[in-house]
């Protein structure tokens, strides 16, 4: 182990870039749903019909590109602490099919994405200390 990786300046730099690297996860996982669900209204059981769907094979290529990232996130922080912000990619979700889809908000999806906003704000908290 080396020595930069055992000071606690490294260790809170990484922690922080994980974080972030994690959020924009969360961000980029959202616009590939949306661009596979996009994709998806324009379905066709081809196999041309699918490669040439550029909004779907955007979505597979960002989902892909996310997974890598999330990949370079878990290395430097911890699962317990990164791995339920994730949550927040059904908030960016939610948020896009009411604004882009134009899809019908109600209570219970709006309580729920309450509920995750509510868990991951405690978990960021109590990483703090």
């Amino acid at each position: 182990m080396s020595t930069l990786a055992a000071s606690p300046a490294y260790d809170a730099a990484a922690r922080r870039r994980a974080i972030l690297l994690v959020c924009c996860c969360t961000i980029s996982g959202a616009a590939a749903q949306l661009l596979m669900k996009i994709g998806m209204t324009h379905f066709v059981p081809n196999l041309w019909a699918i490669v040439t769907n550029l909004s779907l094979m955007a979505g597979y290529v960002l989902y892909g590109m996310n997974t890598l990232l999330l990949i370079v996130a878990l290395r430097d922080g911890e699962l317990s602490m990164l791995y339920p912000i994730i949550a927040l990619t059904y908030v960016w979700v939610t948020i896009l099919s009411y604004t882009l889809l134009r899809e019908p908000p109600n209570a219970f999806k709006n309580i729920g994405i309450a509920a995750i906003v509510l868990g991951v704000a405690v978990l960021g908290r109590n990483g703090k200390k």
